[in-house]
């Protein structure tokens, strides 16, 4: 029989680990929600990088964070940022013949020839370097601040996950690649499809695979 008095009211018991936290103030372990560790040691500047006080502690997973980025949001800057890009490679293509094949000439074949088509060396070429492009500025733009242009324009920024900070080069360009080397490369319309699902439906931080890959999240910013 243990001699040791009971616990405070309101101090958590022992076999809590969520609730329990090490005399030092640090962090309880690890296996709760990365929003209820309490008060974290001081970021640059005095401020919590989400732009909150720090001080949540609840059972919510979003405590502590500005709100999530609406889907329709999000589904219209990745499509602005397409554009951004996308328009100025064709421009660039069209002297050497454009990105796409256009070369049928019509017929019953035409779909089975798009298909057979879809990975000849012009198209392909210009496939790996719409690649090159997209990766490049998504991974530029998501490092620099947490915001493409299209994100900027709707008020949104990537963060991530754990600590709301703005992604390091590793977790921009890796977001980027799982984004855009499906999408333009093997399966575009599933791939795309996948996401905006995951953008609906995925709780409780509507991540879209880009996103659990690299541990981001895209919240609202004023």
């Amino acid at each position: 029989m243990s001699n040791e008095p009971p616990p405070p009211p309101g101090q958590p018991p022992e076999d809590d680990p969520f609730s329990k936290r090490p005399p030092d103030g640090s962090p309880p372990p690890s296996g709760g929600s990365p929003y209820d560790s309490g008060p974290p040691p001081p970021p640059p500047h005095d401020r919590d990088p989400f732009g909150g006080s720090g001080q949540h502690g609840g059972a919510d997973p979003l405590a502590g964070m500005p709100p999530l980025a609406e889907p329709g949001k999000r589904i219209l800057a990745r499509l602005i940022d397409f554009l951004i890009i996308s328009i100025p490679l064709y421009l660039i293509s069209l002297p050497f013949g454009g990105a796409v094949d256009v070369s049928s000439d019509g017929g019953d074949d035409d779909f089975g020839d798009a298909i057979s088509n879809t990975y000849s060396g012009h198209q392909l070429l210009w496939s790996l370097i719409g690649l090159a492009a997209y990766v490049a500025y998504d991974t530029y733009l998501t490092h620099k601040d947490g915001r493409t242009l299209g994100k900027r324009l709707l008020k949104m920024r990537v963060a991530m996950l754990n600590d709301g900070s703005v992604p390091d080069t590793a977790s921009a360009l890796m977001r980027a690649v799982v984004l855009w080397l499906p999408a333009l490369l093997c399966c575009p319309c599933l791939w795309w499809l996948i996401n905006i699902l995951l953008m609906f439906t995925d709780k409780p931080y509507r991540q879209g695979l880009q996103d659990k890959a690299s541990k981001t999240v895209v919240v609202t910013v004023p």
